[in-house]
């Protein structure tokens, strides 16, 4: 009994709705505690707060194909058939991203290829990260555009074959359907348009009028000037580092001018007595006597 379709429940597809999940992956979901415990007696209402609940989308997992929570809800979605206005209050719920892709996944089930395209495309704009299960148990990282893409164009999807829907060039060319506008487009138009702004800037730029150039270096400082500027006297000089003044130094190899070296002999006291000998010996040879015997010997 707990099992069975609502009696009220209207055929989907030509078939009772909960046939749309496989016979094998239907009795396991019976079969499972989540299903038993948390999914008996549910109602329309109470199926909100089981699906605020949810942390994780996925089919299922294991050897023992165990189903996952997220496909347990649709399974019992398809059987108490909620109203259509509650799906797309799921749809546009933006708190909650995993009571989103439950609902995307009960439309695209569901809903006629119309009401498909008109409810899941938008989510294409919803960049949000969600955990998803694969078959081995392991959680990978995927986003929920990327998941809406998978139910849009893929044939399966959480381990249940997805009905199939018109395509969407068929249903604009019926003019069914509108086509539709990528939000990248938009964004490479405005990107374009900026960039012809910024090229015609340029342009008009480079085709300055002589006269303005004229002005421009009118304004503009002459290089002698800016040299005039660097050597003024009141620039202040560098001083020498400490560490020049102490290769100056320790150099001891360095040579000296004669002049210096001259004045430094002059200075020393064995140079004095020399100069005064070279005096003494002049004087000599200059006086009257001297010059007297010279003059006899000749």
């Amino acid at each position: 009994m707990a099992n069975r379709t609502v009696k009220d429940a209207r055929s989907v597809k030509g078939t009772n709705p909960q046939y749309l999940v496989e016979k094998i992956t239907r009795s396991r979901i019976y079969s499972c505690r989540y299903w038993k415990e948390e999914c008996f007696a549910l109602t329309a209402e109470l199926l909100v707060d089981k699906a605020m609940e949810l942390r994780y989308i996925g089919g299922t997992f294991s050897g023992n194909i165990k189903p996952t929570p997220f496909l347990c809800l649709v399974l019992k979605m398809l059987q108490i058939q909620p109203e259509k206005d509650i799906i797309i209050e799921f749809i546009k719920n933006e708190d909650f991203k995993y009571v989103r892709l439950l609902g995307a996944f009960y439309m695209r089930i569901i809903g006629e290829s119309l009401d498909v395209y008109k409810y899941l495309e938008p989510l294409y704009l919803d960049y949000r990260k969600i955990r998803l299960q694969n078959k081995n148990g392991d959680f990978i990282l995927s986003h929920v555009d990327e998941f809406i893409d998978e139910l849009l164009r893929e044939e399966r999807a959480c381990d249940v074959i997805l009905p199939r829907i018109q395509k969407r060039k068929i249903l604009e060319d019926n003019e069914q359907l509108e086509p539709r506008v990528n939000a990248l487009e938009e964004d490479m138009d405005e990107l374009e348009e900026s960039s012809d702004e910024e090229m015609v800037i340029e342009e008009l730029q480079r085709q300055k009028s002589p006269e303005r150039r004229r002005h421009d270096r009118k304004k503009s400082p002459s290089p002698r000037h800016r040299r005039s500027k660097s050597q003024s006297p009141h620039r202040r000089r560098r001083e020498p580092s400490p560490r020049r003044e102490r290769r100056r130094s320790r150099s001891p190899h360095r040579r000296r001018s004669p002049q210096r070296e001259r004045r430094r002999k002059s200075r020393s006291p064995d140079h004095r007595h020399k100069e005064s000998d070279r005096h003494r010996r002049r004087h000599r040879s200059e006086s009257p006597s001297n010059r007297h015997r010279k003059s006899h010997r000749h």
